[in-house]
């Protein structure tokens, strides 16, 4: 490589590359363009790579005929080569049978070695088969000298406590090499023969261990306790130890403590029966925790570590109580009670993982199997099931009530919302909620509000396309002639007005339905911030998931509460046409009875208004101003334009019929007495002047509802028709 490199013609140092790179064996094209190209542009590129290239063509020319000599004597100089290749055949002949035979006896030398090495390997395991019995065999001798020592002393030294705990450990350290080596030693015909022997060591070894176990427990004896676990630990048995404390120590206390009878015949019961199996490790295994490190004051120098009485020993013997001789706890029939019980439970499980030492007896007082087996035996699912179909069931019997209307308590109108504010809270209820159904509540909450949408959808449907929401046992009424008209539609007289109460009663589902999803919607943030406190105790964090979910439900009643609020403005403003209709019969009223002139508004124009009135009275409190503003407006559109319609044909009548007379009037040259007043005022001076009034006072009315008439659309034609009208006037 370097030979090829000195042999790279000279390159100008213009370039913008270093040849070199060529000769890289990590040269990479895409590499090399894109470096390049941070410092010149590609077609610089492209000329310096073009000028190079015809450097190396020039080169390589000159290198062919520098060597063009050395290629044309090549095979003068092979002459002679076959002859020579010849000679040098039979030598080599006779080296590689050399080699062949020198290979052969090296293998053989290999061969040798390696049987005498596999024999001397069987010797050295058989020597070491051979040293393992031996120390079994001085192992048990050891061991029944030092128990036949001790049978043959019968003073007070041998009676100490102590004494015997410290023999113990050395039978116990001796014991543990024996099982070694005799493990070490397994399939051999001597240990058959010594295996009677060290399963009497082991049976007499496992009852010295057990009896002292329990004198140092009823003694109090924290020496005894110290060097029996330490024991069982040398000899690998520390379960054998925490079954027996099971076994001796705690089942006792809870076959007195857990006794169904008593949990059944006290209010209070089962918290009784939980204190008391807390008051156990405290009172109990306060001397086992000290001495295993499981509890504050625990000496770290005097520890017997690789114990955890309370995961290995209390708490199997206290599920086990549970399981076996309260089994109605489990039951989910009464799921009030089953609620009751299992908060009660997993308060006491809390408080008991508290008494743990560590967070690591925490993590395998979890990981037991008992401990799953508790929490298995709590039938969650069939106590959903339960709970839903109480809050479902009893929203879907809301639902067929239709639009019934809820109790004066309700701080809602219908029975359907108040019913289904109440299963919302229900699911989300201290007496309810339980953290590990989180999942399956939320669903049922979305179900719920998902259900009431399905329900105003239809409402709103049906609202549209009949014109009217009666009350029935179905949600959709069987025929059209059960439904009442909505309003009045007969001609009434000026001075005359139908019931305004009346004309409201079919709007006022409509208005209650939309007062209700008002309160939803304001509601369901409190919903978020009730559901938020729920799953933060879960460790769920993600709450703009549970926000998002709960606007999309609000965005599905909003286009719901929109069309309803088109159908009420609908109904209000045909309610108060009615009356409007009422303009017609003014000119009658002034044409040729020699009336006063007129001095305030008609009273078909309170009529027209007193539906909206009623309706600012009566539900100023379930609904909200903004609400009732854009349904007046609303109302109030259609209306003007229709009391434009019917002023702007009044006064072009009047204006014909004035034109006629004025003909007739130059026919006859006289004077029409018929036609003037006291006043000097015409009649249909008079009938402009009373629709200004009432244009006027209609004006002033709707300012008193709270509304600007320059939001009104055709409110301004209406004023400016009523103003040529006064002008008129003046100008006669």
């Amino acid at each position: 490589m370097e030979r090829m490199k000195m042999q790279l013609p000279h390159s100008p140092s213009a370039l913008c590359f270093d040849k070199d790179e060529f000769m890289k064996d990590s040269f990479d094209v895409d590499h090399f363009v894109s470096d390049c190209r941070k410092r010149v542009q590609l077609e610089d590129l492209r000329d310096d790579l073009e000028i190079y290239y015809r450097l190396l063509k020039t080169a390589m020319v000159e290198l062919i005929n520098k060597d063009y000599a050395d290629f044309v004597n090549l095979s003068t100089n092979l002459v002679g080569m076959d002859k020579a290749l010849s000679q040098l055949t039979v030598p080599l002949g006779q080296l590689k049978e050399e080699v062949l035979s020198l290979k052969t006896s090296v293998n053989d030398s290999i061969s040798a070695v390696d049987e005498h090495l596999a024999k001397q390997d069987d010797v050295r395991k058989k020597k070491m088969c051979v040293l393992r019995m031996i120390h079994v065999i001085r192992s048990v001798e050891k061991i029944e000298n030092i128990l036949n020592s001790q049978n043959r002393k019968e003073n007070a030294e041998l009676n100490s406590t102590l004494l015997t705990g410290q023999i113990l450990e050395r039978i116990a350290t001796e014991f543990n090499q024996l099982q070694f080596h005799a493990v070490q030693s397994k399939g051999m015909p001597l240990l058959d023969k010594v295996r009677p022997r060290i399963a009497g060591i082991t049976c007499m070894l496992q009852r010295s261990l057990e009896s002292l176990l329990l004198q140092g427990l009823q003694t109090c004896n924290v020496d005894i306790i110290r060097h029996c676990l330490r024991t069982y630990a040398t000899i690998d048995k520390t379960k054998d130890a925490e079954a027996l404390v099971g076994q001796v120590l705690v089942k006792p206390y809870i076959d007195e403590v857990i006794v169904e009878q008593y949990v059944r015949s006290h209010p209070n019961g089962l918290q009784i029966m939980y204190n008391k199996l807390l008051e156990f490790v405290p009172h109990h295994c306060r001397l086992l925790r000290e001495v295993t490190g499981g509890a504050i004051s625990s000496e770290k120098a005097d520890m017997v570590p690789g114990y955890d009485f309370l995961v290995n020993s209390v708490w199997p013997e206290i599920a086990c109580g549970l399981e076996e001789r309260l089994p109605s706890l489990f039951n989910p029939g009464n799921p009030d009670i089953f609620h009751q019980n299992y908060n009660i439970s997993m308060d006491f499980l809390r408080k008991f993982e508290r008494q743990c030492g560590s967070q690591a007896s925490v993590k395998r007082l979890r990981a037991h199997p008992s401990y799953h087996s508790f929490n298995n035996r709590w039938n969650l699912p069939v106590y959903f099931q339960i709970r839903f179909k109480e809050i479902a069931g009893s929203f879907e019997s809301a639902l067929l009530s239709h639009l019934e209307e809820a109790s004066a308590e309700s701080a809602y109108c219908l029975r359907a919302t108040s019913v289904l504010w109440t299963c919302l809270t229900s699911c989300w209820s201290d007496h309810i909620y339980l953290p590990l159904l989180a999942h399956r509540f939320w669903k049922l909450t979305l179900q719920l509000l998902s259900r009431y949408c399905v329900f105003i959808k239809e409402l709103s449907t049906y609202a549209t396309s009949e014109g009217n929401v009666t009350e029935s046992k179905s949600l959709m009424p069987t025929s059209s002639r059960d439904i009442p008209p909505p309003f009045r539609s007969e001609d009434q007289q000026i001075g005359s007005a139908p019931d305004a109460q009346s004309s409201l009663m079919s709007t006022h589902k409509l208005i209650l339905i939309v007062a209700d999803m008002d309160k939803i919607m304001d509601q369901l943030p409190e919903l978020v911030d009730v559901i938020k406190v729920k799953l933060s105790s879960t460790g769920f964090k993600n709450i703009e998931i549970i926000k998002g979910a709960l606007e999309d439900i609000s965005s599905s009643l909003s286009a719901s509460l929109s069309t309803i609020n088109n159908k009420i403005s609908v109904d209000l403003g045909e309610s108060c046409l009615v009356y409007f209709k009422s303009v017609l019969e003014v000119p009658r009223l002034y044409r040729r009875t020699n009336k006063e002139v007129p001095t305030k508004a008609s009273s078909y124009v309170d009529n027209a208004l007193k539906p909206l009135c009623l309706l600012q009275q009566q539900y100023k409190n379930e609904v909200k101003l903004e609400t009732r503003q854009e349904w007046l407006k609303g109302a109030l559109s259609e209306c003007i334009h229709k009391y434009y319609e019917t002023v702007s044909d009044v006064l072009n009548s009047v204006k014909r019929m004035e034109e006629s007379l004025k003909r007739l009037k130059q026919a006859r040259k006289t004077t029409m007495s018929s036609n003037t007043t006291n006043s000097g005022m015409s009649d249909d001076n008079k009938i402009r002047l009373q629709l200004a009034l009432d244009v006027e006072y209609f004006a002033n009315q709707i300012q008193n509802f709270g509304l600007r008439t320059d939001d009104l659309k055709g409110f301004a034609d209406l004023v400016e028709l009523i103003q040529a009208a006064r002008e008129q006037i003046i100008m006669e």
